[in-house]
């Protein structure tokens, strides 16, 4: 039977985002997941992804940042998207019962993550859904730096089209993060997953990184929800 979901309404500062929690059975952990820069979480990619990950036994919180909340085009500055993170792992927290709580995002979102726990956010690991390693055509303009004070495991997901991460330079950047990073390649993939050639729906791409997210989890126990460390 497929988790219950409930929407939320999570304070960051002055204003409010939205939020939607579900939680299978005896989850083994919690995965905050946020949007990448052109989607919200209502997206048929979050939808899929979320509920699959629920089906392998992992509780999810998939949210928005305030420039979607508020209808905007233009992603939050990183002040405000780290503040939006760190609202929402608290909030994630709060309904742990035990489990370690995760940060993952989409692109925009697994970055914004990967600077809330640089800058001490806890979170038991982190999980990135096509990292922007780069601008598309600018390799030399590298968002990479923060990522070698991270000291929780992180799991790479990457299309071997993505043109926001050339495969060498990723591969460069995981080794040098160290063998808490792992890449795994999606053979074919864009920066959305989608294979070319091969028919599917973004909720049904978003779904088969489910299985691979989830076991990563597994084979990475971690301390409770609130005892991480960066």
């Amino acid at each position: 039977m497929a988790a219950a979901e409930l929407p939320l309404a999570i304070d960051v500062g002055e204003t409010a985002v939205s939020g939607v929690y579900a939680r299978p059975a005896h989850p083994i952990a919690t995965l905050v997941v946020a949007h990448g820069a052109g989607a919200g979480m209502e997206h048929p990619f979050m939808r899929g992804f979320t509920a699959a990950l629920n089906d392998d036994g992992v509780a999810t919180l998939r949210f928005n940042f305030p420039y979607r909340e508020a209808g905007r085009k233009f992603p939050d500055r990183p002040p405000v998207a780290i503040a939006t993170w760190r609202a929402v792992m608290a909030a994630a927290a709060s309904r742990s019962e035990g489990e370690p709580v995760w940060a993952a995002g989409k692109s925009f979102g697994g970055r914004m993550a990967s600077m809330a726990v640089a800058e001490g956010m806890p979170a038991a690991g982190l999980v990135y859904l096509g990292y922007p390693l780069h601008p598309p055509g600018k390799p030399e303009k590298l968002r990479d730096e923060h990522l070698y004070g991270i000291t929780v495991p992180m799991l790479f997901l990457q299309g071997t089209r993505d043109t926001f991460a050339t495969p060498g330079l990723l591969e460069s950047v995981v080794d040098r993060v160290g063998p808490g990073a792992t890449l795994q390649w999606q053979e074919g993939g864009d920066h959305s997953f989608a294979v070319a050639g091969r028919k599917r729906a973004p909720e049904e791409i978003g779904a088969a990184l489910a299985d691979p997210v989830a076991e990563f989890i597994r084979s990475h126990p971690a301390p409770a929800a609130g005892t991480a460390a960066r």
